[in-house]
């Protein structure tokens, strides 16, 4: 849906790797070679999202490096869209819908990184989770937002990878935070 809109894919991957999760940053070259494009095609995008702003460029030891703008208007907006279109919301929507206690949602693997990688590793924190439910919800989330889904469950995760829900129980009552 939204390569109808963004019609460059490598302007799409880019603003993946950067809206995804604000702390990815990259350089050209590195840039070039974990999307696999020449860095003309790299360069031009870059230049065009850093000209509109969307993105910002900053010099270190010789190496440009370019990061999220968090100070454009856009910013929420973007990291919003980009979130649906990997399926973000998709997936914490339909996990809370019939999972059990879940008390964080977090993202690992590559799209932490900002690769679209079409494999969205997810570990779920919470008490008494559904198994059986999220083995059928892996494929159901899989076939909707078309890229595969894997979830974790545990207890208590280690805080790695990027947060995208949180609740806190008090006297068993759900509180989003």
């Amino acid at each position: 849906m939204l390569e109808n809109l963004i019609t460059s894919k490598t302007r799409l991957r880019l603003l993946v790797k950067f809206f995804i999760n604000v702390a990815n940053e990259g350089y050209l070259r590195g840039l070039a070679s974990e999307m696999q494009e020449s860095t003309n095609a790299i360069r031009k995008e870059l230049n065009n999202l850093t000209d509109a702003g969307y993105l910002t460029r900053s010099e270190t030891n010789h190496k440009i490096t370019y990061k999220a703008n968090q100070k454009n208007s856009f910013f929420i907006l973007l990291q919003q869209i980009v979130r649906k279109y990997v399926g973000l919301d998709t997936i914490i929507e339909m996990v809370l819908e019939r999972m059990g206690l879940v008390s964080r949602v977090f993202v690992i693997g590559d799209y932490v990184k900002g690769i679209d990688s079409g494999r969205i590793e997810v570990v779920l924190e919470g008490n008494n989770l559904n198994e059986e439910y999220i083995k059928q919800l892996s494929i159901k989330i899989g076939l909707e937002i078309q890229k595969e889904v894997v979830f974790y469950l545990t207890h208590k995760h280690d805080n790695s990878g990027l947060l995208v829900f949180e609740q806190e129980l008090v006297d068993d009552r759900v509180q989003i935070l």
